[in-house]
């Protein structure tokens, strides 16, 4: 079937990624290294305005939920067919960040925040490498009251597919139970991501207290393993630990739970039913791999954390924000697991071959 309007909901910590070829001397003057990924300190601050002040310079509407929602958008071509809701500033990186998100075609609601200016990751390209300096002011500051407002929960209402990345449990855990709590009432498909180790570990309460409402979780085997380590699980086996996830207790209202690890350039992992089965990646040779480190997509606090951690000696560097969307855009028209996965797959291999969280104008995914 085809997607309808609003189908597909995200919620997240939207990040305008500003992204310029620098020189040396710029990334001296503001004491930056390469291939590195950081959080913002004073001294970084006024370097987004003089990267924006480039000539070449490029903005892209990011933040890991918004990526995978955006690529989603994209896979299924249809205008409209998902919204996003988030926290940005009152400011031109916020005006940006709207034209932007209603270029992609997605219905995006920001809550505009009076006092903290729009969540920003620098992104400093040098000679194809690149570094990534995150400040997330206004992403950090979203409220429910936002997503009671009747124009917003409308979005709710619509969406039957609605999927959030682990980190909004950091910014507004009680939006995340309202709109779980709502999916669990209403016969939805709620789906959360676990995003990156820290989250697994420092906010596991939040976590606890969402998870039972997960139809999906997705996850990669490196935060698959602190999520079974916290718990004493007592296993690094990923099919295991896969199926642990999948078998988690459930909110009422909720039949099963199907849990999704990727491990890079090794098969993905999909635990339903208590059985698990195992899909190849389609892997890419080193010379198509454009941007190895996802160029702030995504970035959050994860920093270098990115989905899909790859062993050094791989040839294939796939994007997790990326291989949710794909997975979603398929998820959401009623197609199979094994379609959304292949999906998944595509759209991190589109992904990887081009600067930043960006494609081309249509998909060629069949």
């Amino acid at each position: 079937m085809a997607a309808t309007e609003g189908v597909l909901l995200g919620m997240g910590n939207p990040l305008l990624d500003i992204s310029a070829v620098v020189d040396d001397a710029f990334l001296a003057k503001y004491d930056i290294k390469l291939n590195n990924a950081i959080l913002a300190e004073e001294k970084h601050l006024p370097m987004y305005d003089e990267l924006a002040s480039k000539s070449n310079v490029e903005y892209i509407a990011g933040g890991a939920t918004q990526n995978s929602i955006r690529v989603a958008q994209w896979m299924l071509q249809t205008p409209g067919a998902t919204s996003y809701m988030g926290c940005i500033g009152k400011d031109k990186f916020g005006e940006e960040m709207k034209k932007n998100a209603q270029a992609a075609g997605v219905t995006a609601h920001y809550y505009e925040d009076e006092t903290a200016p729009t969540g920003t990751c620098a992104v400093c390209v040098v000679g194809g490498e690149r570094s990534l300096i995150a400040n997330l002011s206004a992403a950090n500051c979203y409220k429910s009251e936002h997503l009671k407002k009747p124009e917003n929960w409308a979005l709710v209402e619509k969406a039957k597919y609605i999927y959030i990345a682990g980190f909004f449990l950091t910014v507004s855990p009680d939006s995340i139970q309202l709109v779980a709590e709502h999916a669990a009432a209403n016969n939805k498909v709620f789906l959360m991501n676990l995003s990156a180790p820290f989250i697994c570990e420092f906010f596991r309460d939040a976590q606890e207290k969402v998870l039972p409402y997960a139809d999906y979780i997705f996850g990669n085997e490196t935060e698959a393993k602190i999520f079974a380590k916290v718990r004493g699980w007592e296993t690094e086996n990923i099919e295991e630990i896969a199926l642990k996830i999948s078998q988690l207790p459930l909110a009422s209202g909720k039949q099963k739970r199907i849990a999704v690890i990727t491990q890079g350039a090794d098969p993905v992992v999909v635990a339903e039913d208590g059985k698990v089965k195992t899909f190849p990646v389609i892997l890419l040779p080193k010379e198509k791999l454009v941007d190895t480190n996802g160029a702030a997509n995504g970035f959050e606090l994860r920093l270098l954390d990115i989905l899909f951690s790859v062993p050094d000696n791989q040839s294939s560097l796939l994007l997790g924000d990326a291989f949710v969307g794909g997975f979603l855009s398929q998820l959401v028209q009623g197609k199979s697991i094994e379609d959304s996965v292949r999906a998944g797959c595509y759209a991190a291999n589109v992904i990887i071959q081009r600067p930043g969280c960006t494609y081309p104008e249509k998909p060629d995914f069949n």
